[in-house]
């Protein structure tokens, strides 16, 4: 994958910058190299690596967040920074999350949220623009089906492109999906996800925190299924 895109300066309170500091020890680089073996799932989350607050507190927890599934008081959050364009994203997007899906969030066990955070362009943004515009009209999880689909970013993300993805997605009003697309709160939201990912130090695609915990790279199922029992016991032995 490309290298890292350069940070924009940001103003970091005290626990924020201890954040991003955490991340780039923890590293959210372990799996730079993802065509390389994965990792056994202890070594990619250390169990002596406890979730600092700050991290753990990105976790949004919205019942109207159109761009997130399961409860909303779900015992694990699995954060998902990701960009449409990366093909890496879209290996996870289709091996491994609706595993998960099946598995943890029917249950009630995990609740997933999509953070967009587009690197690799205008094309990257305008995809990630779509997809929060096909989540006003509740079709979010089906365009990001779309638009992960094999093949369906070599055929690229221009607007009619998207428009052709959304009616694939069943969006019902096509009028006011470009409409949103284009507007001034599909690009603050865009923005809102971009700021918290440079904020915290997320250097590439997918990354993702489970309850505070930084897991880097499309891992196998196994990875996500270790985290995910680890975070929900540290949960429960919470309470």
């Amino acid at each position: 994958m490309p290298s890292a895109p350069s940070r924009k300066p940001l103003m970091y309170s005290a626990a924020t910058a201890l954040a991003a500091i955490t991340l780039g020890v923890v590293s959210w680089q372990a799996t730079a190299d993802r065509d390389a073996p994965a990792a056994p799932a202890a070594a990619a989350a250390p169990e002596a690596a406890e979730a600092p607050d700050p991290l753990a507190a990105l976790a949004r927890r919205d019942p109207g967040d159109k761009l997130a599934a399961g409860r909303a008081d779900a015992p694990v959050v699995l954060i998902e920074y990701s960009d449409f364009k990366c093909g890496y994203c879209g290996k996870f997007a289709r091996d491994t999350e609706p595993a998960l899906m099946r598995k943890y969030v029917d249950d009630g066990t995990l609740r997933i949220e999509w953070r967009n955070f587009p690197i690799f362009g205008a094309e990257s943004e305008a995809a990630a623009k779509a997809a929060w515009a096909a989540g006003r009209q509740d079709r979010f999880a089906q365009f990001h089906a779309a638009a992960y689909a094999e093949g369906a970013k070599e055929k690229g993300f221009g607007e009619e492109r998207l428009t052709e993805l959304a009616r694939a997605a069943g969006v019902p009003d096509l009028d006011r999906f470009r409409q949103d697309m284009a507007g001034a709160d599909a690009l603050a939201a865009l923005r809102k996800d971009q700021e918290e990912g440079y904020r915290i130090g997320v250097a590439s695609t997918p990354s993702f925190l489970v309850n505070g915990q930084p897991l880097a790279g499309a891992q196998p199922l196994g990875a996500f299924e270790a985290a995910i029992a680890r975070a929900k016991a540290r949960a429960q032995a919470s309470k």
